[in-house]
């Protein structure tokens, strides 16, 4: 008897049109990180506001995906995993990299950069997860555990007003701190409480 043959996957086959929109999410993710190098080596703030520009880009994309999954009653496990990457990077990654480019660079800076990715990819984890359990026997999950990676956009927007007042680096709002022969600026908690409500058990109704 001739074995069955294993289909193999296709990975072009597999996309559906709301994949296609969350590609776009990442890709302006990853041109948020790009702008933010370009500041960091031209020093021209335009590439800066470019980078805050496109995170709110990514969100439209983001909202978009679900959207159109839904519309077309399409999406795969492929899908899922697509949109949970792309969101590390544009809502996660990119913010924290905006906040190292407005002046966040000193020790303590960093690691509070650091924890608020570790979060953002932690609370996509426990999501993906817990998506079946959280919808409740339904296609559509009712509540978020935390408060969703795409909020880090409120970061953004507080970057983005500090550097069109032109507080930046040396000016960034709150001043710096040296402690034990390391700098912190303050402004850089806005991180770190906003990455531990992504991965508290706080209950936010999905609209």
């Amino acid at each position: 008897m001739e074995r069955a043959r294993v289909k193999r996957f296709s990975m072009i086959r597999e996309f559906h049109l709301a994949d296609w929109f969350t590609l776009g999410n990442a890709c302006c993710g990853v041109g948020a990180l790009f702008s933010v190098m370009s500041y960091l080596g031209s020093g021209d703030v335009m590439h800066l506001y470019f980078a805050c520009a496109l995170v709110p880009l990514a969100l439209v994309f983001d909202v978009l995906d679900g959207r159109i999954a839904r519309w077309r009653q399409r999406s795969s496990a492929m899908g899922r995993e697509l949109d949970s990457l792309a969101d590390v990077i544009s809502f996660g990654v990119a913010p924290a990299v905006i906040g190292y480019g407005c002046g966040m660079q000193g020790l303590y800076d960093r690691i509070a950069l650091v924890f608020f990715v570790a979060c953002g990819v932690s609370r996509l984890a426990r999501y993906n997860v817990t998506a079946e359990k959280l919808s409740e026997g339904s296609d559509k999950v009712k509540y978020f555990e935390g408060t969703p990676i795409p909020t880090s956009l409120v970061l953004v927007i507080v970057l983005a007003v500090a550097a069109w007042q032109g507080a930046l680096h040396e000016q960034l709002w709150l001043g710096e701190q040296v402690l034990g022969g390391f700098t912190l600026h303050p402004l850089v908690l806005m991180y770190v409480v906003s990455g531990s409500l992504m991965v508290s058990r706080m209950r936010i109704p999905k609209l």
